[in-house]
């Protein structure tokens, strides 16, 4: 059974998230950032941080937006 366009297009969008997923979690990405000079924090704890909210503010929004069709 082949998908619709709209279908298609959300399961792109969520390997295209995963895939994002991946490369801010890399372990050499995250080498650079926690050898960044830092004054007294260290960059890593921000960057996780972020990047993780990134990641879980982009899936909600691609779930929601799912939902309403």
């Amino acid at each position: 059974m082949k998908p619709n366009g709209g279908q298609s297009r959300k399961t792109e969008r969520l390997t295209a998230l995963v895939a994002l997923t991946l490369l801010l979690f890399c372990p050499p990405l995250i080498i650079v950032v926690d050898r960044l000079p830092s004054s007294n924090a260290g960059w890593l704890p921000f960057y996780l941080f972020l990047a993780w909210a990134v990641v879980i503010g982009l899936a909600a929004w691609l779930m929601e937006h799912r939902a309403r069709r």
